[in-house]
């Protein structure tokens, strides 16, 4: 089962980075959060692991729609985006699959809006070479 929607770029890990951001906002999405798992690893457990970030990307309009259809939908909140370091240092860069998140809830309204928030996502990460 995938869960997610995953982009195999050229980049670097620091120019996807920089990338993401920009590739988001152009489908009017912002980045709320940022965790540095590499670091937290390195802080907490005192274990190297590759570079990878989680973005937390939101986008108000939908997550309003989403929470005013139902309340308890801010479990699915923000829609999650990683980026990380491949073995060929090439950076790959994944998004959450809102249709399958929000499968869980049952609620066909939201349905619809997780699938407009999954075309949106893949249009982003389209946007990062």
């Amino acid at each position: 089962m995938t869960f997610g929607i995953r982009k195999e770029t050229r980049a670097t890990f620091d120019e996807a980075l920089a990338r993401v951001p920009e590739a988001l906002k152009t489908e009017g999405f912002g980045v709320l959060t940022e965790i540095d798992v590499q670091s937290t690893f390195k802080q907490k457990l005192g274990v190297d692991f590759r570079r990878y970030k989680i973005l937390g990307a939101c986008n108000p309009p939908f997550a309003h729609q989403a929470l005013t259809e139902e309340l308890d939908a801010g479990l699915l909140l923000p829609c999650n985006v990683v980026v990380y370091e491949g073995e060929d240092k090439r950076a790959v860069v994944m998004a959450i699959d809102p249709t399958q998140t929000v499968a869980a809830t049952g609620n066909p309204a939201l349905g619809e809006l997780a699938a407009t928030v999954k075309e949106k996502l893949a249009r982003a990460l389209g946007r990062v070479e």
